[in-house]
Parts: C-alpha cells; sequence; structure tokens
C-alpha cells in the first residue's frame, strides 16, 4: 500500500523542540491538531541550546505570528522595538535608510534575546492541551508504514514507539530526520565566524538598527533595553581563534574599528559566544509523509537576521494547512506546502547568500555599484518600500497568521 495515502492513527510527530519546532508545536495545538513533541533537551531556558545569548531581530511579521499562536504576550515585555535601520559598507559612501514612521509602521521589527523567547516558548508549551511533550527523548530510529512512520523514541523510560500519519524534521542543521528520509543537502562553508555579546554605546541608540559591510563579513548593532545593543561581529575563520583569546580591550577595539564611531565609544562588552556560519540547504521539503521546517530545511546566513523569520514562516505555513485537514500527511497537502514555501525560502536563500558574496567581496571594481545600489534603495520610495517589506517578512504567500496586523 503506498504510504502517502491511507494514514495511520496518531498525532503529528514534531522531532526537535527548538525555536522552530516549539513553535509548530504551539500553533498545530492552538488549532486543534493533535501532535507529540520529541526534544533531546530537558524543557528549561538553560537546557536547550538553541535558547541561547543571541539577539534575535524578530521581523514585523514573525511577531504577528507570534501573537497569534499567544507566544509574544509572554515575551513582549522584553522586546525592544526597531525603528530604523541604516545599513552601509565601510569605505564606501552609499547607504540605505529605512524607518518605521515612513513605513506607516509603529516598528519594523524587535530585537529579543533568544533565552527570551525560549523561555516564552515553554510557558506558551505549558498551556497546550492537545500537545504530548517527550523530552529529555530522543529519536532513534524510523520505519515507513502504510500510511505513515513508525518512530522509535528513547527517552528516560525506556523506548517508546510512536506511529505518525506526519513526520516533522526540525531538529536543526544537522537533521537526523532529514538524513533518515534520504534527503541531500547542499553545504557551504563560509569560512567566517560570527561573535555576538553586548555592549553600551556612548550615545542611545534611538531603537536603530545598524549593519555594516566590510571585506572580513558584516557587523551589526541591535537595540536592547537598558540603552544596551547586541553586536554581531563577524570575522574570517582564520582570525576566530585570535578573535577569541582577546581580552575586553582588544575585543572592544575590534568591534569599534569594525563598526565605526555613529554610536559614539562602545564599552562594556558581555560574554562572547562564537558561532561558525554555515549554508545547509535541502535539495527537498517534502518526503512521503514527512516534511522539514527551519533549519533542518535551509539554515542560512545570518546576514540580515533571516533564519529564525523564516523558520517561523515556514511553521505557520505548516499549520494552517494542517488545521481542518483530513489527512496532515497527504501528498497534496505537502506538495501544496512546499510550493507556497518555495519562493520565500528561495528568495530568502538567495538575498542572504547574495548579499554576503557582493557586499562582504573585496573587489575595488564593485564599490560603485555598491554604493548606487544601496543609493538607490535610500531614494527611490517604490524600491524602499519593497525593501522595507521583505525585512518586515512579507514575502510570496505569507501564512495568514502573520497578516492579522498586516501594515
Amino acid at each position: 500500500m503506498n504510504p502517502s495515502t491511507t494514514p495511520v492513527e496518531g498525532g503529528v510527530l514534531i522531532v526537535g523542540g527548538g525555536l522552530v519546532g516549539a513553535s509548530l508545536a504551539i500553533a498545530l495545538d492552538a488549532a486543534g491538531v493533535a501532535a507529540t513533541l520529541v526534544e533531546a533537551a530537558a524543557p528549561r531556558v538553560d537546557a536547550q541550546p538553541s535558547y541561547d545569548e543571541r539577539n534575535l531581530a524578530l521581523a514585523r511579521a514573525t511577531v504577528n505570528g507570534l501573537a497569534a499562536i499567544g507566544v509574544w504576550q509572554h515575551a513582549a515585555a522584553r522586546a525592544t522595538p526597531i525603528r530604523y535601520i541604516h545599513v552601509s559598507r565601510a569605505g564606501e559612501f552609499g547607504s540605505a535608510r529605512i524607518d518605521a514612521d515612513k513605513q506607516g509602521v509603529d516598528a519594523l521589527g524587535w530585537t529579543l534575546p533568544a533565552r527570551e523567547l525560549g523561555a516564552a516558548l515553554l510557558r506558551r508549551l505549558d498551556e497546550c492541551a492537545q500537545l504530548t511533550r517527550l523530552a529529555p527523548a530522543t529519536l532513534s530510529a524510523l520505519q515507513p508504514l502504510a500510511g505513515g512512520w513508525r518512530a522509535q523514541v528513547e527517552t528516560a523510560d525506556g523506548t517508546r514507539s510512536l506511529d505518525t500519519p506526519l513526520l516533522v524534521g526540525a531538529d536543526g542543521t544537522h537533521s537526523f530526520v532529514r538524513a533518515q528520509l534520504g534527503i541531500d543537502a547542499e553545504p557551504h562553508d563560509y569560512r567566517q565566524t560570527l561573535f555576538v555579546c553586548t555592549v553600551t554605546p556612548e550615545r542611545d541608540h534611538a531603537n536603530r538598527a545598524w549593519e555594516r559591510f566590510a571585506d572580513e563579513g558584516p557587523v551589526a548593532l541591535l537595540p536592547l533595553a537598558e540603552r544596551r545593543c547586541g553586536l554581531v561581529l563577524t570575522v574570517s575563520a582564520d582570525e576566530a581563534d585570535t578573535v577569541a583569546a582577546l581580552d575586553d580591550a582588544g575585543f572592544i577595539e575590534l568591534a569599534q574599528r569594525r563598526f565605526g564611531w555613529r554610536l559614539g565609544r562602545l564599552s562594556r562588552p558581555g560574554r562572547r559566544h562564537p558561532y561558525a556560519i554555515h549554508r545547509v540547504a535541502a535539495t527537498q521539503l517534502v518526503a512521503p509523509r514527512a516534511v522539514l521546517v527551519g533549519n533542518a530545511a535551509q539554515t542560512v546566513h545570518p546576514i540580515g537576521a533571516q533564519g529564525f523569520n523564516l523558520g517561523l514562516r515556514d511553521a505557520l505555513t505548516l499549520a494552517e494547512l494542517v488545521a481542518g485537514a483530513p489527512d496532515p500527511g497527504a501528498a497534496d497537502l505537502l506538495a501544496r506546502y512546499a510550493a507556497r514555501r518555495a519562493p520565500d525560502r528561495e528568495g530568502t536563500m538567495a538575498m542572504s547568500h547574495g548579499l554576503v558574496r557582493l557586499a562582504c567581496l573585496p573587489q575595488p571594481l564593485l564599490a560603485p555599484l555598491r554604493s548606487l545600489a544601496l543609493l538607490a534603495c535610500d531614494r527611490l520610495p517604490p524600491l524602499q518600500r519593497l525593501l522595507a517589506r521583505r525585512g518586515m517578512g512579507f514575502r510570496g504567500e505569507p501564512p495568514l497568521a502573520v497578516l492579522e496586523r498586516l501594515p
């Protein structure tokens, strides 16, 4: 019997309880869809690797979606609005500015530490009525069935066997589910390392976010509460160990040189956290009665801060299609999911990869073209409007949940 036709009994099985997997579980519960969430980490903020010290730039569409599924009410008090974005390249004359007031919105997005979003997700998960949570637990094996999958899950109480009509891989860049499904992934090593920490600028950030490109990679400052900023500093992989070994004064000197003096002197760096940067793109999003979301589907360069924003749109689109469907793993449903996600996914991946290759390429002959492109984005209202809307997460056919407060 074709496993894509007659569904087995059981709810949707989500493997991976990070930011995207947890969001999907919540969205399905809000839609009245029974699901089981399998997560390797214990259900605590300090145990979940993705609930870390990164400062997430949440697009406007993302906040709309989090509000729609009841998460944002647990996080809003700790979020900082982004009302202005300034983009430039070191040593070149062009720049682009996006102002929330000119776009007719109160904020282009919000900055929130990943650990705070993780805490909000855990609080919302506790409110779910139809969700079964297995944590800590790991998926050890998959067996195809007629109409679904049988998963072997290792828990503290022993091995459990779970049957599902729809298997969701939300288990990150090195996805076990993706490998078990036989879906290939195309990797790309940017040979860059990202350092994140908090700093205090001499001047008030005034809810402005800054992104500055350079040959070594991008550097960004994101507004945070109490006049602090989240620093995102990219260095070449060859320099990562040297930068990691710098004392606070040396690190601040490097950050100041890379970012400049638009906010005055930077000081009081927080604890630094390095992340190697890779791009990993699954060659397909769906398999019979299975789907990939978030970093399991695509891990993008953090330039432009699109990773979680893109993954949440994966989760909310899938939840929207599954809600009310008689068979959550039906082939036509998964085909619609893949078709709806393609423009957003491909456009966002192309944007992030293209920015790294062009904006950070050490090629002097490109300098005038880059500056003119930034000036065009700054001076031409239709182009600026398009750039702003895509930056706010409104691309392709977004999930309905993010459109409830569409500007």
